[in-house]
């Protein structure tokens, strides 16, 4: 049977992360400098897209680039903005055709002017759609995150707004960039690497971790269902005692 139809529609998680790592080895392997390894990792985000919008996952939130990244070379960086920006104006359409929304987290305005105007045509012109919801995060960490949401706490109770005896962790997921979306359920690391390397560090708190030795340019379809297949089998228990488990353990 394909593994595509061993996947229980009725556990499909509602929001799946991935951490595509791998593409500067991928290009090692095959004698290239590490943009080749990005430029071929945009066939494995178009599967990867694919498969989730085919199985009605509700949001995929790709780790595309780190606030860490921008220590890299600059003509690797120009590099990938260039890839970014085209994949964008590419893609576009196609992602409207399929029903597909788009959102960002991180900060935006790190980011070239070209590659925002382009961005911000995209999430505009896929705002109505009621399919999968995209989210890239670029120039984003989970530890920025969580700073930049403190600021803006910081400065509420200053102005009287927020009570401090009132922060909660409802309050704080408020001014999260994910405000507006579920935690993640599973999340996808590419290439081995056992580390979730600031990532979504708030919301992955209860998030099933997936490992694979495949590297992101090599990702398939047929990955991404192994991962969910695994996830399948895990019993989520979020901290509790589970009633079967006779041991009493959490």
């Amino acid at each position: 049977m394909a593994l595509k139809e061993q996947i229980n529609q009725k556990k499909i998680p509602r929001h799946i992360a991935v951490i595509m790592d791998g593409n500067g080895r991928w290009a090692a392997q095959h004698g290239h400098q590490r943009i080749f390894g990005h430029r071929n990792g945009i066939e494995s985000v178009r599967q990867t897209v694919e498969a989730a919008g085919e199985l009605g996952i509700e949001y995929l939130t790709l780790y595309s680039f780190s606030t860490e990244n921008w220590k890299r070379p600059k003509a690797e960086i120009n590099g990938l903005m260039y890839l970014l920006g085209k994949a964008i104006a590419n893609e576009t359409q196609k992602l409207h055709q399929n029903n597909v929304r788009l959102q960002v987290i991180g900060n935006m305005n790190d980011l070239p002017p070209k590659l925002q105007q382009q961005l911000r045509q995209s999430i505009d012109t896929l705002s109505k759609n009621t399919g999968l919801t995209l989210v890239l995060a670029l120039s984003y960490s989970g530890r920025w995150e969580i700073s930049e949401a403190m600021q803006q706490i910081a400065h509420e109770v200053q102005k009287g707004n927020i009570d401090p005896e009132n922060i909660d962790s409802a309050l704080i997921e408020s001014f999260l960039h994910t405000s507006s979306i579920p935690d993640p359920e599973l999340l996808i690391r590419t290439s081995g690497e056992q580390r979730i390397s600031n990532f979504l560090l708030w919301q992955l708190a209860y998030t099933e971790l997936h490992f694979t030795p495949v590297l992101w340019p090599d990702f398939r379809k047929e990955h991404f269902y192994e991962a969910i297949l695994d996830f399948q089998k895990r019993e989520r228990r979020f901290g509790k005692v589970l009633i079967t488990d006779s041991l009493g353990s959490a």
